[in-house]
């Protein structure tokens, strides 16, 4: 991934100097009336392009609206490398995003049926732990396609290589925070995290659930060495991790942060301070996890976010640059992450209002699919659209979060209806989809 490093904008004092007499703030003040910045939150780097309001300069035209931005800032107990606080507001597209988000996966929002019913709701969960298992592990270089990856989670098989234990981490780690959403975050939670989409992947296995060391110091750079962040020294870290703890847990700040965005600066923070050899984005990723499911948005466990941001990562790692690149405005990142989390919802929507009409539409095409459950009609439905799958109890029993026995039913049943074959392979049974698997359900629906 190459990414261009954003312009700097002018420096904050060069501008004051230039233009800060009355006369100078008058007539700026004069051109911005009735005058609109496009629709966001534009980096100098963006504004540079753009033609400024009659009258004004391009540097004129960013004076006065860090002008108009700084009265608005809010610091938050993140700090950089020299002491300088973190800050950020929220302007109207940052509000347009939380409404939308609050609409489609606040505390009260009705959810769709599938994802309330105990029958369905582990298909769907089992869905986005997967998704973003792969997703997330791409953006850190994970490389395998998604069907093997499935495969390897979804049967239970050893990874074979670094790529497939990176994604099998995450499974786990998004399986373990549902588990711990209740629980405050701590400087030891956040090390088990670390600890857990690290396993078996790093260079030194030791390396996982500590900080780095001051001889492993790692900036984050191109392949050609371009820096990117220099991440705080090591001798600071604990004390910065336990302020992160005390934001996460909402202690800090004095004023209301909205959770949507307390959530998205604890991952900024955390990718930022940079604590570990590696998996830090990981860990920051599933930091924001823990941070939705604790502060009530339930939904978030059907969502996955890398699967947006892997789509477009260089707009990713651009809302990181522009937030260091201009006076530590997190603002940039929040807009991105808020954009980034609507789409995630509105993506899940749409995956299950499909998926209901597709099976509404098979069940009412084929009346023998009333003789099965939902696990069954899930399986069949994957079966006609992959006529080489194979099955087995123990990837029947992890792609629906059931008993042993209970997958074991599932299958024998559909092939006593000889809709699936089987054989011996070692001591395990194979179940595969017959040639005719469509022909078979017609004529047991005619029967």
């Amino acid at each position: 991934m190459v990414i261009k490093k954003p312009q700097k904008p002018p420096k904050w004092e060069e501008l004051v100097k230039k233009y800060s007499n009355f006369g100078g703030l008058f007539r700026i003040t004069e051109a911005m009336i009735n005058t609109h910045v496009s629709r966001g939150y534009p980096h100098w780097d963006k504004l540079r392009r753009l033609t400024p309001p009659q009258g004004l300069t391009s540097d004129q035209w960013w004076f006065a609206i860090k002008i108009s931005r700084g009265s608005q800032y809010r610091p938050v107990p993140l700090k950089d490398t020299v002491g300088r606080p973190f800050v950020f507001l929220v302007p109207d597209s940052i509000q347009e995003n939380l409404h939308a988000i609050d609409c489609g996966a606040g505390k009260s929002q009705h959810f769709s049926e599938p994802i309330t019913n105990p029958q369905t709701r582990d298909q769907y969960l089992i869905r986005s732990f997967v998704e973003e298992a792969i997703t997330s592990s791409q953006l850190e270089g994970a490389v395998t396609t998604r069907e093997v990856a499935k495969e390897m989670i979804l049967s239970g098989r050893a990874p074979r290589d670094t790529s497939e234990q990176m994604i099998l981490n995450n499974y786990l780690t998004m399986r373990r925070i549902v588990d711990i959403k209740d629980q405050e975050m701590t400087p030891e939670l956040v090390f088990n995290l670390h600890r857990l989409v690290t396993e078996k992947t790093l260079d030194k296995f030791s390396a996982a659930g500590r900080f780095r060391y001051t001889f492993e110091k790692r900036v984050v750079a191109d392949m050609e060495g371009e820096v990117y962040h220099e991440p705080p020294d090591v001798k600071e870290l604990m004390n910065r991790l336990e302020a992160m703890c005390n934001f996460a847990n909402q202690k800090t700040p004095s004023y209301f942060i909205h959770p949507v965005v307390r959530g998205i600066i604890l991952h900024f923070w955390l990718a930022y301070d940079h604590p570990f050899v590696d998996g830090n984005g990981r860990t920051a990723r599933s930091l924001f996890y823990w941070a939705m499911l604790h502060y009530g948005y339930s939904l978030f466990e059907f969502i996955s976010i890398s699967s947006i941001l892997r789509k477009a990562p260089v707009k990713y790692a651009r809302s990181f640059l522009y937030t260091e690149s201009d006076d530590n405005d997190m603002t940039y990142f929040i807009l991105y992450q808020t954009e980034v989390i609507h789409r995630a919802i509105e993506e899940l929507h749409t995956y299950i209002d499909k998926k209901s009409v597709e099976l509404q539409q098979l069940q009412s095409e084929i009346k023998v699919l009333q003789n099965f459950n939902h696990r069954q009609v899930a399986l069949l439905r994957h079966a006609l659209k992959h006529p080489i799958q194979e099955y087995t109890i123990e990837g029947h029993q992890q792609s629906h979060n059931v008993a042993y026995q209970t997958a074991r039913t599932d299958l024998l049943k559909l092939h006593e209806y000889e809709l699936l074959e089987h054989k011996k392979r070692g001591k395990a049974m194979v179940f595969y989809v017959p040639p005719d698997l469509a022909n078979r359900l017609r004529r047991l629906s005619i029967s």
